[in-house]
């Protein structure tokens, strides 16, 4: 699974750009969480490389990045939760989960 590093706030104006083209997955994820660790296991053994044609994957380090976790939760008006997934589709978020519900089939039913 290529990610593509979420490291600038400026990057979420991309993403919404992006999004009227293609979905976008982003995922937030904890270095320090096992559940974290886990949702991104699961969602990286799962991934096939087709699946690129329907979700562009981003990734956010929400201990280095916490301010672009906070702009998130305001930009898409979604709550906060850590390890979290989102599907983002003409700028707007379309769908999410978080911790043990998180799953790559359903982010690609969106």
């Amino acid at each position: 699974m290529n990610w593509n590093k979420l490291t600038d706030i400026k990057q979420l104006d991309q993403i919404d750009a992006e999004s009227k083209e293609q979905k976008i997955l982003i995922l937030k994820h904890s270095t320090r969480c096992s559940i974290s660790a886990a949702s991104l296991n699961r969602l990286e053994r799962k991934w096939k490389e087709d699946n690129a044609k329907q979700l562009k994957p981003y990734f956010l380090d929400l201990l280095n990045h916490r301010d672009i976790s906070d702009a998130i939760a305001a930009r898409y008006k979604v709550e906060h939760h850590s390890p979290q997934t989102l599907v983002i589709s003409d700028g707007k978020c379309i769908f999410t989960q978080s911790h043990s519900e998180i799953t790559l089939q359903d982010a690609l039913e969106t």
